[in-house]
């Protein structure tokens, strides 16, 4: 005897119960932005109008309460969140301008995401070196390199630094340095 093949379920139809529903679990999975959150929210609600024929308007005024409600209760917290992916972003070696492209694109506005670079600035005096000597100790780059293979490397090396969003002067300064216990030492001395 042979099996049918499974029916595929559509998404289910919106209501308020069911979108809050799946709200607190993607909350629950995923720290979001206000945007990013409205923007997940709105995707579920146009799958499911398109597959109910129900009205797309009603979910998205839906939404909007939602949004309004779990940001009165503090679960959507724009400038909490950017400070914890800016944070983090930074100490995996992410440079301020990476890290502005990144906040943008989740869609917080540019006065939140200068005040999470700021915050930054409250752990080291000197934010982009730490991040800069992150990434080359990651990627083995300048002092972190084999030492026969440096000069052969710096231009790549260099390169490396500006896609990650580094400035010349801070690219060439983490490059060039002698050894990277140097760099170390600075960037300790520069802690707050």
């Amino acid at each position: 005897m042979e099996k049918s093949p499974r029916k595929k379920r559509g998404p289910r139809k919106v209501t308020a119960r069911s979108l809050e529903n799946a709200a607190v679990y993607y909350l629950r999975r995923f720290a979001s932005s206000t945007a990013n959150f409205r923007q997940v929210m709105m995707r579920r609600v146009a799958r499911a109008a398109r597959f109910h024929g129900s009205d797309a308007e009603e979910g998205a005024k839906l939404v909007e309460d939602l949004v309004r409600r779990f940001t009165e209760n503090g679960y959507l917290n724009d400038q909490a969140y950017a400070e914890v992916l800016a944070g983090g972003l930074h100490r995996r070696g992410g440079s301020a301008r990476a890290i502005r492209v990144k906040l943008m694109q989740k869609g917080l506005d540019a006065e939140t995401v200068e005040g999470a670079l700021a915050g930054l600035s409250e752990e080291t005096e000197e934010p982009e070196l730490a991040a800069a000597l992150v990434l080359a100790r990651k990627r083995r780059l300048g002092p972190y390199r084999q030492q026969d293979a440096r000069r052969d490397m710096r231009e790549k090396d260099l390169a490396a630094m500006a896609r990650a969003g580094f400035g010349y002067d801070m690219a060439l300064k983490v490059i060039d340095a002698e050894t990277a216990r140097e760099l170390e030492e600075e960037v300790e001395s520069l802690r707050l």
